[in-house]
């Protein structure tokens, strides 16, 4: 297994898995393909790791994985990653499918068009369990017992997946009581099912692909089969006098920039 975070990852929707999936594919690289797929999302699946399982030296699976990327089953490149204090950051990424996909999906699953399973987000019990545990010390007709809590904490938890923070779900439990309470577990359940925000909209991932060659990042239109013009051996055209509009240059120095970090985050120590 890679870093937390790296490694390789699967892309949604793809076909059950069968005894052909690769049948399409010369036998080497068919051998490779069925191996990395069987690997769980996370797994390194850098030449020199899988050197040290697979029977062939680090060329010949340099070649088999760019003849992968040829045949639609990868693409490597990078994504920002949500951290829980809401600041991102960009980590690498190794994206397989089980399925062959023409550059057209490549492209829509960069901009995050394509329909994708949303993880799993839940805080930890404790934490609705410390919010509800603590309403009676501020409101003591809210107290309740360790058994209310352990009951009430999966509905707060559901609060919580769904952007809510503590003062939010506190107001929302506490504020126009009546007086007096007589039943505050099932007051506060009432009041937990009934107020439930809705659930917000999923934001598509920031995703950047890079050419399996030299690394360069571009979008997804230029690196057709996984790789750069300059790499496919294609001549640059000729440069024009003409300035470039400035979304091109700010999307390029992102680009720019994104790289560098990926170099210093690939440097030894």
């Amino acid at each position: 297994m890679s870093n937390p975070g790296y490694g390789k990852r699967s892309v949604p929707d793809q076909s059950p898995r069968t005894n052909h999936d690769f049948a399409h594919l010369a036998p080497r690289e068919a051998a490779i393909a069925a191996y990395i797929d069987r690997l769980p999302d996370g797994a390194d699946i850098s030449v020199k790791t899988l050197a040290k399982h697979l029977p062939y030296g680090q060329c010949a699976l340099r070649t088999a994985l760019n003849r992968l990327q040829d045949a639609g089953h990868l693409r490597r490149g990078r994504e920002t990653l949500t951290a829980d204090d809401g600041g991102s950051r960009w980590i690498t990424r190794s994206w397989f499918s089980r399925t062959a996909r023409d550059d057209a999906w490549w492209t829509a699953f960069t901009r995050g068009d394509v329909p994708e399973p949303q993880p799993s987000q839940r805080p930890t019990r404790s934490r609705a369990h410390i919010l509800l545990a603590a309403l009676g010390r501020a409101t003591p007709a809210l107290s309740l017992s360790e058994a209310d809590c352990a009951q009430l904490a999966p509905l707060v938890v559901e609060w919580f997946a769904r952007g809510a923070d503590e003062d939010v779900v506190r107001h929302a439990l506490t504020s126009g009581l009546p007086s007096p309470v007589h039943h505050p577990a099932a007051l506060l359940r009432t009041r937990l099912t009934q107020k439930l925000p809705p659930p917000p909209a999923p934001r598509p991932p920031r995703r950047v692909l890079e050419c399996a060659t030299c690394g360069l990042p571009g979008r997804p239109e230029a690196l057709p089969g996984g790789r750069c013009g300059a790499c496919r051996g294609e001549r640059a055209p000729a440069h024009s006098n003409a300035p470039l509009p400035a979304d091109t240059v700010h999307a390029r120095v992102a680009e720019i920039r994104a790289a560098m970090t990926r170099r210093r985050e690939q440097a030894p120590l």
